[in-house]
Order: structure tokens, then sequence, then C-alpha cells
């Protein structure tokens, strides 16, 4: 499995992010092409402050099926549309995802 995560930074205006974000962005996510399974949340906590106001996560089969759900035409309406509520900046990392065992 393959996992991306976004972080975001806390935004101008918190109320807007999180209503675009459900109401406009998420219905977008859920058409995204090899997409396996999803998860949010604006509930980031840290040890001290956290520097972060938002967090997505999601699941690919491997690193060519994300590469493929990124250049998709949805994964372009994606990309473009996160300037529409994430004013404070995102970042975004992917990893392999490794099975623990024990």
């Amino acid at each position: 499995m393959h996992k991306l995560v976004v972080l975001y930074s806390k935004p101008v205006d918190p109320d807007h992010f999180r209503d675009y974000y459900v109401t406009n962005h998420l219905p977008l996510v859920m058409n995204w092409p090899g997409l396996l399974a999803w998860r949010y949340s604006f509930d980031v906590a840290a040890t001290g402050e956290t520097p972060y106001f938002a967090v997505f996560e999601g699941d690919f089969a491997d690193a060519a099926a994300m590469t493929a759900a990124q250049g998709s035409p949805q994964g372009q309406r994606l990309a473009a549309d996160v300037a529409n509520y994430a004013t404070g900046g995102a970042v975004i990392i992917h990893y392999p995802v490794q099975d623990g065992t024990g």
C-alpha cells in the first residue's frame, strides 16, 4: 500500500476552510480513481502547539496507482482546487506503508 498525506497549516478563515473542504473538495476526492480509502480530520493535536489545522490521508495500491491518480483529470481538478480553501498552505507527503509484525 502507498499512503498520501496532506498536512494543512492554519488558514486565514478556518470556518471557510471547513465548509469548503466538506462541501466542495471532499466530493472531488470521492471521484479520484485508484483511491482505496481516505480519511480526514480538523482535530489535529501534537505535543506542544501543532503547526497543522487539518490532515488528509489517502490509500493507494502502490506508488504507480497514486501517480496515475494525480495525473488523471480528477487529480488535476483536486490539485487546482486546493487554492480555494487552503490559504495557510499545505505539505504533501507520500510513502510506501510497511506492515508491522510482532
